[in-house]
């Protein structure tokens, strides 16, 4: 570990929740120009303190890179506010001349300019960096291909916990642990599972992925995919998985037995500009990827699979070997040098945070000019509506049930005090649901007539609000933990129970009865963020994130 490792709590504070709202609309840093001297200086202070977390050059190790091009949307100013007086709930402590610890303000500045400097270092990742970064902890043909433990293999939980870089394997029947094990630095986007339940993977926010096999309790391989990763998706058949990356700016695809890389795509639009990736996500009726770009107006499908042929493409103009012909890649998918071709889709705005309609024929995006919502149909690649959604939409946690005969989607709202509830027949916007604040995650299951819906942040983030999905009003407003944030749910396979987590590095995993809102059990953990059901996640539930 670091003698201070304020580089990387700075880091793990800055990308914190908590900072959603005050950078969401910070103008993007300038790159900070130092002195030789200057840099010589700075570069000691980080050599000392920060390089065996944070890797030489600041490309990032076991933390995460801090780089300009990573900082990119965050103020400099913050990154010393936060250095100076530390960050209350995270590992980040003040170093301010007030405090006990060795840092001045002078080195404080320092080190902030430094981290914003440009590195003289190479910022690619390339096929070769991927496979010499592979790590084989165990070799997976030689453990037993049964679970070694007794349990509903459909009914377990991985449960996040971010203070100590740990996750934990939960039986949803009994709530009681079947592992506990440490993770990559800052796990993000979500562990997905492979078809069969077996493995869960994770990615880093430094790039790492790991194969963890539940069934023997054991990380059994990981891959360096990218310095800066945003998430990962699965295909319908485990076979492949797709990481989306800051830096560099591209998507790697991965055989998920091995974890050897299969391609490497670069994130550049049709006139050769690059793009960050704002996420990735897999369309399970369309064999196929879908990736969010941040900094181009394009979004991307890329068909990892021709099964299901003219029925899975049945709204594109023609077959989809015709189009692909049309739009000059080639068709084949079975060999290996046709793989994963890029089928562009082009549109008027920027598009963040993505959501998708149960046939994944539609896709709502939040546009950053226009501030709104926009549905773009993927088979005919056009713009088929405008919502007006004004609150910073979490798409991502957005879910869909049936309401009074028809299907709605909602959402929480990251900079109001709202829930936005959408018609997914003709867009329009059927309710606004106020709440004690703006929130992040939202949850719910298709056997429960309940959603849940946290505060996650300003003065009522111990809130948690639990609506009816059929009068779209609050029923109960829990404090699960008075003073602590709660946030995220997960409901158990069949949706009788609850698990909810206080985010704090003291928290806890509370379980609820879905049906009577009565708390069940509370198990201690440290700063438990998302829970993952296996049965959920497979399957696509409707109440849980894809």
């Amino acid at each position: 570990m670091t003698k201070h490792p304020f580089l990387l709590s700075l880091f793990i504070a800055l990308l914190s929740s908590s900072f959603v709202a005050n950078i969401a609309n910070a103008a993007p840093a300038k790159k900070t120009i130092m002195s030789a001297v200057e840099q010589v200086a700075a570069k000691k202070l980080y050599q000392d303190n920060c390089q065996s977390c944070h890797g030489v050059d600041r490309l990032g190790a076991m933390g995460p890179a801090l780089l300009p091009e990573n900082l990119a949307r965050f103020r400099k100013n913050k990154a010393i506010e936060v250095i100076s007086n530390g960050r209350v709930a995270t590992q980040m402590p003040a170093f301010n001349s007030s405090s006990s610890k060795t840092l001045t303000k002078a080195e404080i500045a320092s080190l902030a300019d430094y981290i914003y400097t440009p590195s003289k270092a190479s910022l690619s990742w390339t096929m070769a960096d991927i496979n010499a970064s592979k790590v084989q902890h165990f070799d997976q043909s030689k453990l037993p291909n049964e679970a070694q433990f007794d349990a509903d293999l459909m009914n377990l939980f991985i449960v996040v916990e971010l203070g100590d870089h740990s996750a934990t394997l939960l039986n949803g029947d009994t709530f009681k642990r079947l592992d506990r094990f440490k993770t990559r630095f800052a796990l993000h986007g979500g562990p997905k599972y492979s078809p069969d339940g077996r493995f869960v993977f994770f990615a880093s926010r430094d790039g790492w992925i790991s194969k963890y096999d539940i069934y023997n309790r054991k990380t059994v391989s990981e891959v360096r995919a990218a310095i800066n990763t945003r998430n990962i998706a699965i295909s319908n058949d485990g076979q492949y998985l797709i990481v989306g990356n800051y830096l560099p700016n591209n998507v790697v695809i991965l055989n998920t037995s091995d974890l050897s890389p299969l391609k490497v795509i670069d994130a550049k639009d049709s006139d050769g500009n690059s793009s960050r990736v704002s996420a990735v996500y897999n369309a399970p009726p369309r064999y196929s990827f879908i990736v969010a770009l941040k900094d181009v107006k394009e979004v991307w499908e890329i068909p990892y699979s021709d099964e299901g042929g003219v029925e899975v493409y049945k709204g594109w103009a023609h077959d989809y070997r015709v189009e692909a012909k049309a739009e000059g890649w080639k068709a084949d998918l079975s060999k290996k040098s046709e793989q994963f071709p890029v089928r562009r889709i082009k549109t008027d705005d920027y598009l963040n945070d993505f959501f998708f309609d149960p046939d994944y024929i539609n896709l709502i995006g939040t546009a950053r000019n226009s501030h709104n919502g926009q549905v773009i149909n993927l088979d005919t690649k056009k713009k088929v509506a405008s919502i007006g959604l004004t609150g910073m939409p979490h798409l991502g946690s957005g879910i869909t049930w049936n309401y009074q005969g028809k299907e709605v989607f909602a959402s929480p709202n990251i900079k109001e005090g709202k829930i936005t509830v959408i018609d997914m027949e003709n867009w329009d916007i059927i309710k606004e649901i106020k709440t004690e604040g703006p929130g992040f995650f939202m949850r719910s299951h298709s056997k429960s007539r309940y959603a849940w819906t946290d505060v996650f942040f300003g003065p009522n983030n111990d809130k948690v609000h639990v609506i009816d999905k059929s009068t779209l009003e609050i029923v109960k407003t829990l404090a699960p933990a008075p003073g602590k944030n709660a946030a995220h749910v997960e409901f158990t396979k069949d949706g009788k129970f609850v698990l909810l987590s206080v985010w704090d590095i003291d928290g806890e995993l509370i379980v609820y009865d879905a049906q009577t809102l009565e708390i069940v059990k509370r198990m201690p953990m440290k700063k438990p963020s998302g829970k993952y059901n296996v049965y959920n996640k497979i399957n696509y539930e409707r109440g849980t994130s894809h």
